[in-house]
């Protein structure tokens, strides 16, 4: 590849990731019935544990007593990323549209934001303000649905209350990858907090198999395991990093803006979910929300 055209891949890359990224969304819609949440987190997981490990093994080797010392650390950091950002938004899928979940963790950076300027004292602009109480207002749009004058008659679904619980944790675990330093790649250190993950997440997938109810394995089973743990892992995590090497952070983290609606192009197309009114005014509230959180990132980048 000429170097002249690379930042014209990274920019197809931008708009593939956020494409991508949605697949999970499918892969947690059709898992009901097929593979229970915490064995597809962990089969996600341990493929990019895997393929990751396997790549950096080396570096990992390297820094094993690094590793050993700071294990409490992953631990953390794969409970927030991979339990709660795993199997909890696969567990919201039974009852949350996928049109739901990525507008509500399109409000991830809101909170990033947040936690940063409380927790790191970081300053917070008046703008950044605004953005935060525009994306909260979005995403409350979202989970009653746009009848804030019929309360009473909202029928709450537990798993918009499961994906803002796990957009928190992906904020908590943002902000700790960056309150705790690390001699590792990004792809390295990925690869431990996966390994972690899939830790934690083998007492849950224990207690699922001893369920009675449990679905039997299938082919459909593996199909979705793979879908999760390639595509939208690998793949997705892959190309992110690719492209803010060629890009830089800020225009690359602009893909989270086309996540919804990449997200309503494949809900619409595989899994028949319409488009309501209140997903497009939280949409027009979340996003510009996101994008004025983020302002002050992008001018210090430039």
């Amino acid at each position: 590849m000429r170097p002249t055209a690379s930042p014209r891949y990274a920019v197809i890359a931008v708009w593939l990731i956020p494409a991508l990224w949605s697949l999970n969304y499918i892969g947690a819609r059709l898992s009901p019935g097929v593979v229970q949440a915490h064995t597809l987190a962990l089969g996600r997981w341990f493929i990019v544990a895997a393929v990751l490990g396997l790549f950096c093994r080396k570096e990992l080797w390297m820094h094993r007593s690094h590793i050993k010392l700071q294990w409490r650390q992953y631990m953390a950091l794969g409970f927030c990323g991979m339990v709660a950002c795993g199997a909890w938004v696969y567990a919201a899928a039974r009852t949350s549209p996928a049109m739901n979940i990525a507008l509500i963790y399109a409000c991830s950076p809101v909170l990033i934001s947040a936690g940063a300027a409380f927790w790191l004292r970081e300053c917070l602009r008046w703008w950044q303000l605004a953005g935060f109480v525009l994306a909260i207002a979005g995403v409350g749009h979202v989970v009653v649905k746009g009848q804030w004058l019929a309360l009473s008659q909202v029928q709450w679904v537990s798993g918009d209350f499961l994906v803002l619980l796990a957009a928190i944790c992906w904020a908590v675990f943002a902000l700790l990858q960056k309150h705790w330093s690390s001699p590792l790649s990004a792809f390295a250190r990925l690869s431990v907090m996966s390994l972690a993950g899939c830790v934690l997440l083998l007492p849950f997938v224990a207690w699922e198999y001893c369920q009675p109810d449990k679905p039997s394995w299938s082919w459909l089973a593996t199909e979705l395991v793979l879908l999760v743990g390639l595509l939208p892992g690998i793949f997705a995590y892959t190309l992110y990093g690719w492209a803010q090497t060629v890009l830089g952070a800020s225009r690359v983290g602009m893909a989270m803006y086309l996540a919804p609606l990449w997200a309503a192009v494949v809900s619409w197309l595989f899994l028949a979910e319409p488009l309501g009114l209140h997903h497009l005014v939280g949409a027009m509230l979340i996003l510009p929300g996101v994008a004025l959180v983020q302002r002050q990132q992008v001018y210090q980048e430039r």
